[in-house]
Protein backbone atom coordinates (compact mmCIF):
# COMPACT_ATOMS: atom_id res chain seq x y z
CA UNK A 1 0.00 0.00 0.00
CA UNK A 2 1.48 3.36 -1.05
CA UNK A 3 2.13 5.96 1.62
CA UNK A 4 -0.11 9.02 1.64
CA UNK A 5 1.56 12.24 0.51
CA UNK A 6 1.88 14.91 3.18
CA UNK A 7 0.58 18.42 2.52
CA UNK A 8 1.38 21.60 4.44
CA UNK A 9 -0.67 24.61 3.48
CA UNK A 10 -2.19 27.66 5.15
CA UNK A 11 -2.98 31.36 5.21
CA UNK A 12 -1.95 34.49 7.05
CA UNK A 13 -4.75 35.70 9.35
CA UNK A 14 -5.03 39.33 8.29
CA UNK A 15 -8.76 39.26 7.53
CA UNK A 16 -11.39 36.92 6.09
CA UNK A 17 -10.62 34.87 2.97
CA UNK A 18 -11.82 35.74 -0.53
CA UNK A 19 -12.48 34.11 -3.89
CA UNK A 20 -8.81 34.44 -4.80
CA UNK A 21 -7.94 32.19 -1.87
CA UNK A 22 -10.57 29.70 -2.98
CA UNK A 23 -9.27 29.49 -6.55
CA UNK A 24 -5.61 29.59 -5.55
CA UNK A 25 -5.60 27.01 -2.77
CA UNK A 26 -8.83 26.20 -0.91
CA UNK A 27 -10.38 24.09 -3.66
CA UNK A 28 -7.18 22.05 -3.90
CA UNK A 29 -7.21 21.44 -0.15
CA UNK A 30 -10.80 20.23 -0.27
CA UNK A 31 -10.03 17.90 -3.18
CA UNK A 32 -6.87 16.44 -1.59
CA UNK A 33 -7.91 15.99 2.03
CA UNK A 34 -9.28 12.49 1.38
CA UNK A 35 -6.21 11.16 -0.41
CA UNK A 36 -3.41 12.97 1.49
CA UNK A 37 -2.35 13.66 5.06
CA UNK A 38 -3.03 17.39 5.23
CA UNK A 39 -1.93 20.01 7.76
CA UNK A 40 -3.60 23.42 7.40
CA UNK A 41 -1.84 26.26 9.22
CA UNK A 42 -3.18 29.62 10.31
CA UNK A 43 0.10 31.53 10.08
CA UNK A 44 -0.37 34.12 12.82
CA UNK A 45 3.36 34.43 13.59
CA UNK A 46 4.07 35.14 9.94
CA UNK A 47 1.22 37.68 9.84
CA UNK A 48 2.99 39.61 12.60
CA UNK A 49 6.04 40.19 10.37
CA UNK A 50 4.19 43.16 8.86
CA UNK A 51 1.40 43.59 11.43
CA UNK A 52 3.36 43.69 14.71
CA UNK A 53 1.78 47.08 15.47
CA UNK A 54 -1.74 45.61 15.30
CA UNK A 55 -1.77 42.23 17.11
CA UNK A 56 -5.53 42.28 17.68
CA UNK A 57 -6.08 42.35 13.91
CA UNK A 58 -4.13 39.10 13.67
CA UNK A 59 -5.76 37.55 16.74
CA UNK A 60 -9.31 38.36 15.62
CA UNK A 61 -8.59 37.11 12.10
CA UNK A 62 -7.59 33.65 13.35
CA UNK A 63 -11.24 32.85 14.03
CA UNK A 64 -12.34 34.45 10.75
CA UNK A 65 -9.96 32.28 8.73
CA UNK A 66 -11.01 29.15 10.64
CA UNK A 67 -14.66 29.91 9.90
CA UNK A 68 -13.85 30.23 6.20
CA UNK A 69 -11.99 26.90 6.24
CA UNK A 70 -14.92 25.08 7.81
CA UNK A 71 -17.47 26.82 5.61
CA UNK A 72 -15.87 25.78 2.33
CA UNK A 73 -15.57 22.16 3.44
CA UNK A 74 -12.15 21.67 5.00
CA UNK A 75 -12.98 18.97 7.52
CA UNK A 76 -11.20 18.69 10.92
CA UNK A 77 -11.62 14.91 10.77
CA UNK A 78 -9.65 14.82 7.50
CA UNK A 79 -7.30 17.81 7.81
CA UNK A 80 -5.37 18.98 10.88
CA UNK A 81 -6.13 22.68 11.46
CA UNK A 82 -3.63 24.46 13.71
CA UNK A 83 -2.24 27.84 14.77
CA UNK A 84 1.40 28.49 13.86
CA UNK A 85 2.41 30.31 17.05
CA UNK A 86 1.33 27.38 19.22
CA UNK A 87 4.13 25.18 17.87
CA UNK A 88 7.42 26.34 19.52
CA UNK A 89 9.43 23.92 17.39
CA UNK A 90 8.89 26.10 14.33
CA UNK A 91 10.85 29.19 15.49
CA UNK A 92 13.60 26.94 16.86
CA UNK A 93 13.94 25.25 13.47
CA UNK A 94 13.95 28.67 11.81
CA UNK A 95 16.91 29.69 13.99
CA UNK A 96 18.93 26.65 12.89
CA UNK A 97 18.06 27.17 9.22
CA UNK A 98 19.20 30.80 9.32
CA UNK A 99 22.76 29.53 9.61
CA UNK A 100 22.35 27.80 6.24
CA UNK A 101 21.06 30.81 4.28
CA UNK A 102 22.95 33.92 3.23
CA UNK A 103 21.49 37.39 3.61
CA UNK A 104 22.19 37.98 -0.06
CA UNK A 105 20.07 34.94 -1.00
CA UNK A 106 17.17 36.26 1.05
CA UNK A 107 17.38 39.71 -0.54
CA UNK A 108 17.16 38.23 -4.01
CA UNK A 109 14.24 35.90 -3.41
CA UNK A 110 11.75 37.07 -6.12
CA UNK A 111 8.70 36.61 -3.90
CA UNK A 112 10.23 38.64 -1.08
CA UNK A 113 11.31 41.43 -3.46
CA UNK A 114 7.82 41.60 -4.96
CA UNK A 115 6.08 41.75 -1.59
CA UNK A 116 8.49 44.38 -0.26
CA UNK A 117 7.47 46.60 -3.20
CA UNK A 118 3.77 45.85 -2.71
CA UNK A 119 3.90 46.73 0.98
CA UNK A 120 5.95 49.88 0.43
CA UNK A 121 8.55 49.10 3.10
CA UNK A 122 11.36 50.97 1.27
CA UNK A 123 14.24 51.08 3.80
CA UNK A 124 12.08 50.06 6.77
CA UNK A 125 11.89 46.33 6.13
CA UNK A 126 11.27 44.34 9.33
CA UNK A 127 13.98 41.71 9.78
CA UNK A 128 11.27 39.18 10.56
CA UNK A 129 9.77 39.84 7.15
CA UNK A 130 13.09 39.36 5.38
CA UNK A 131 13.58 35.94 6.91
CA UNK A 132 10.07 34.63 6.39
CA UNK A 133 11.18 32.32 3.54
CA UNK A 134 13.27 30.56 6.20
CA UNK A 135 10.33 30.48 8.59
CA UNK A 136 8.21 29.04 5.80
CA UNK A 137 10.86 26.39 5.19
CA UNK A 138 10.59 25.44 8.86
CA UNK A 139 6.81 25.15 8.56
CA UNK A 140 7.06 22.85 5.55
CA UNK A 141 9.91 20.66 6.72
CA UNK A 142 8.61 20.28 10.26
CA UNK A 143 5.81 18.16 8.83
CA UNK A 144 8.05 16.55 6.19
CA UNK A 145 5.55 17.83 3.66
CA UNK A 146 6.27 16.69 0.13
CA UNK A 147 3.41 18.62 -1.49
CA UNK A 148 2.66 22.32 -0.94
CA UNK A 149 -0.29 23.96 -2.76
CA UNK A 150 0.80 27.51 -3.67
CA UNK A 151 0.28 30.13 -6.34
CA UNK A 152 2.86 30.57 -9.08
CA UNK A 153 4.24 33.65 -7.30
CA UNK A 154 5.17 31.43 -4.32
CA UNK A 155 7.23 28.92 -6.31
CA UNK A 156 10.54 30.65 -5.33
CA UNK A 157 9.67 30.01 -1.68
CA UNK A 158 9.45 26.28 -2.31
CA UNK A 159 12.72 26.38 -4.24
CA UNK A 160 14.43 28.08 -1.29
CA UNK A 161 12.93 25.53 1.10
CA UNK A 162 14.43 22.72 -0.96
CA UNK A 163 17.81 24.47 -0.98
CA UNK A 164 17.72 24.48 2.82
CA UNK A 165 16.71 20.81 2.88
CA UNK A 166 19.65 19.85 0.67
CA UNK A 167 22.12 21.97 2.67
CA UNK A 168 20.93 20.55 5.99
CA UNK A 169 21.01 16.93 4.86
CA UNK A 170 24.44 17.35 3.26
CA UNK A 171 26.09 19.23 6.14
CA UNK A 172 24.71 16.98 8.87
CA UNK A 173 24.98 13.77 6.82
CA UNK A 174 21.34 12.79 7.26
CA UNK A 175 18.13 12.25 5.35
CA UNK A 176 15.87 13.70 8.05
CA UNK A 177 14.40 16.42 5.85
CA UNK A 178 12.49 15.87 2.61
CA UNK A 179 12.11 18.11 -0.42
CA UNK A 180 8.71 19.52 -1.28
CA UNK A 181 6.89 19.86 -4.57
CA UNK A 182 4.90 22.98 -5.38
CA UNK A 183 1.33 22.20 -6.43
CA UNK A 184 0.29 25.05 -8.75
CA UNK A 185 -3.43 25.18 -9.62
CA UNK A 186 -4.50 25.64 -13.25
CA UNK A 187 -5.96 29.04 -12.33
CA UNK A 188 -3.26 30.13 -9.93
CA UNK A 189 -4.44 33.71 -9.53
CA UNK A 190 -7.81 35.42 -9.72
CA UNK A 191 -7.68 39.09 -10.72
CA UNK A 192 -9.14 41.73 -8.48
CA UNK A 193 -12.56 43.20 -9.25
CA UNK A 194 -10.72 46.38 -10.29
CA UNK A 195 -8.80 44.51 -12.99
CA UNK A 196 -5.55 44.40 -11.02
CA UNK A 197 -3.50 41.25 -11.54
CA UNK A 198 -4.21 39.92 -8.06
CA UNK A 199 -7.14 39.91 -5.68
CA UNK A 200 -5.73 41.29 -2.44
CA UNK A 201 -7.14 42.33 0.93
CA UNK A 202 -4.67 45.20 1.14
CA UNK A 203 -5.81 46.52 -2.25
CA UNK A 204 -9.51 46.33 -1.33
CA UNK A 205 -10.45 44.59 -4.58
CA UNK A 206 -11.90 41.36 -3.17
CA UNK A 207 -15.12 39.42 -3.08
CA UNK A 208 -15.03 37.71 0.30
CA UNK A 209 -16.42 34.26 0.96
CA UNK A 210 -18.58 35.78 3.71
CA UNK A 211 -19.96 38.70 1.64
CA UNK A 212 -23.71 39.23 1.75
CA UNK A 213 -25.79 38.89 -1.41
CA UNK A 214 -26.05 42.69 -1.52
CA UNK A 215 -22.30 43.14 -1.25
CA UNK A 216 -21.69 40.60 -4.00
CA UNK A 217 -24.16 42.30 -6.34
CA UNK A 218 -22.60 45.71 -5.69
CA UNK A 219 -19.06 44.47 -6.29
CA UNK A 220 -19.97 42.62 -9.49
CA UNK A 221 -21.77 45.70 -10.81
CA UNK A 222 -18.59 47.74 -10.32
CA UNK A 223 -16.24 45.20 -11.89
CA UNK A 224 -13.92 46.17 -14.73
CA UNK A 225 -15.05 44.89 -18.12
CA UNK A 226 -13.45 45.42 -21.54
CA UNK A 227 -12.47 49.13 -21.50
CA UNK A 228 -12.77 49.25 -25.29
CA UNK A 229 -16.37 48.05 -25.28
CA UNK A 230 -17.99 51.46 -25.20
CA UNK A 231 -21.30 50.71 -26.96
CA UNK A 232 -23.50 47.63 -26.82
CA UNK A 233 -23.27 47.13 -30.59
CA UNK A 234 -19.45 47.19 -30.58
CA UNK A 235 -17.53 43.90 -30.68
CA UNK A 236 -16.04 43.16 -27.28
CA UNK A 237 -12.77 41.58 -26.18
CA UNK A 238 -13.56 38.67 -23.86
CA UNK A 239 -9.93 38.34 -22.76
CA UNK A 240 -9.86 41.98 -21.58
CA UNK A 241 -12.86 41.55 -19.29
CA UNK A 242 -12.39 40.41 -15.68
CA UNK A 243 -16.07 39.48 -15.68
CA UNK A 244 -15.46 36.73 -18.21
CA UNK A 245 -12.38 35.58 -16.28
CA UNK A 246 -14.61 34.96 -13.26
CA UNK A 247 -17.24 33.23 -15.39
CA UNK A 248 -14.56 30.91 -16.77
CA UNK A 249 -13.82 29.81 -13.21
CA UNK A 250 -17.27 29.64 -11.63
CA UNK A 251 -19.91 29.18 -14.38
CA UNK A 252 -20.78 25.49 -14.71
CA UNK A 253 -22.94 25.97 -17.84
CA UNK A 254 -20.07 25.87 -20.33
CA UNK A 255 -22.25 25.76 -23.45
CA UNK A 256 -24.18 28.88 -22.43
CA UNK A 257 -20.92 30.62 -21.48
CA UNK A 258 -19.37 29.91 -24.90
CA UNK A 259 -22.49 31.25 -26.58
CA UNK A 260 -22.30 34.42 -24.46
CA UNK A 261 -18.62 34.88 -25.38
CA UNK A 262 -19.39 34.54 -29.10
CA UNK A 263 -22.20 37.10 -28.79
CA UNK A 264 -19.92 39.51 -26.94
CA UNK A 265 -17.19 39.17 -29.56
CA UNK A 266 -19.49 39.91 -32.50
CA UNK A 267 -21.21 42.79 -30.70
CA UNK A 268 -24.72 43.39 -29.48
CA UNK A 269 -24.25 42.16 -25.90
CA UNK A 270 -24.02 44.73 -23.11
CA UNK A 271 -21.67 44.40 -20.15
CA UNK A 272 -24.63 44.70 -17.78
CA UNK A 273 -26.03 41.40 -19.12
CA UNK A 274 -22.68 39.66 -18.62
CA UNK A 275 -22.42 41.04 -15.08
CA UNK A 276 -25.98 39.92 -14.37
CA UNK A 277 -24.96 36.38 -15.28
CA UNK A 278 -21.84 36.55 -13.10
CA UNK A 279 -23.87 37.84 -10.16
CA UNK A 280 -26.26 34.89 -10.50
CA UNK A 281 -23.36 32.42 -10.66
CA UNK A 282 -21.54 33.87 -7.64
CA UNK A 283 -24.73 34.14 -5.59
CA UNK A 284 -25.40 30.43 -6.19
CA UNK A 285 -21.81 29.51 -5.35
CA UNK A 286 -21.38 31.62 -2.21
CA UNK A 287 -24.84 31.29 -0.62
CA UNK A 288 -24.27 27.78 0.86
CA UNK A 289 -20.76 28.75 2.01
CA UNK A 290 -22.13 31.84 3.74
CA UNK A 291 -24.91 29.79 5.38
CA UNK A 292 -22.45 27.21 6.76
CA UNK A 293 -20.17 30.00 7.97
CA UNK A 294 -23.01 31.65 9.86
CA UNK A 295 -23.81 28.34 11.57
CA UNK A 296 -20.21 27.79 12.68
CA UNK A 297 -19.97 31.43 13.84
CA UNK A 298 -22.76 30.80 16.36
CA UNK A 299 -20.36 28.60 18.37
CA UNK A 300 -16.88 30.19 18.29
CA UNK A 301 -15.77 28.17 21.33
CA UNK A 302 -16.15 24.95 19.36
CA UNK A 303 -14.20 26.41 16.45
CA UNK A 304 -11.35 27.44 18.75
CA UNK A 305 -11.42 24.00 20.37
CA UNK A 306 -10.92 22.47 16.92
CA UNK A 307 -7.84 24.68 16.51
CA UNK A 308 -6.57 23.74 19.99
CA UNK A 309 -6.87 20.02 19.33
CA UNK A 310 -5.36 20.43 15.89
CA UNK A 311 -2.43 22.39 17.32
CA UNK A 312 -1.74 19.66 19.87
CA UNK A 313 -1.80 17.01 17.15
CA UNK A 314 0.41 19.08 14.85
CA UNK A 315 2.94 19.65 17.63
CA UNK A 316 3.41 15.92 18.07
CA UNK A 317 4.66 15.81 14.50
CA UNK A 318 6.91 18.87 14.71
CA UNK A 319 8.43 17.67 17.99
CA UNK A 320 9.48 14.39 16.37
CA UNK A 321 11.07 16.17 13.42
CA UNK A 322 12.96 18.61 15.66
CA UNK A 323 14.24 15.74 17.82
CA UNK A 324 15.60 14.02 14.70
CA UNK A 325 17.18 17.27 13.51
CA UNK A 326 18.90 17.96 16.83
CA UNK A 327 20.28 14.44 16.90
CA UNK A 328 21.78 14.98 13.43
CA UNK A 329 23.18 18.35 14.58
CA UNK A 330 24.76 16.80 17.72
CA UNK A 331 22.49 18.88 19.97
CA UNK A 332 20.98 15.88 21.74
CA UNK A 333 22.78 16.38 25.05
CA UNK A 334 20.37 14.70 27.41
Amino acid sequence: MSKKRIILTGDRPTGPLHLGHYVGSLQNRIALQDSCTQFVMIADAQALTDNAHDPMKVRDSVLQVALDYLAVGICPEKSTLFIQSQLPELPEMTLYYLNLVTWNRLKHNPTVKQEINQKGFKDNIPAGFMIYPVSQAADITAFKADLVPVGEDQRPMIEQTNEIVRHFNRIYKTDVLVEAEALIPKMARLPGIDGQAKMSKSMGNCIYLKDSSEEIAKKVKGMLSDPGHLRVEDPGNVEASSVFTYLDVFDQDLAALEEMKAHYRRGGLGDSIVKKRLNEVLQDFLAPIRKRREEFAKDPETVMRILLEGSKKAQQTTARTLEEMKKAMCLNYF
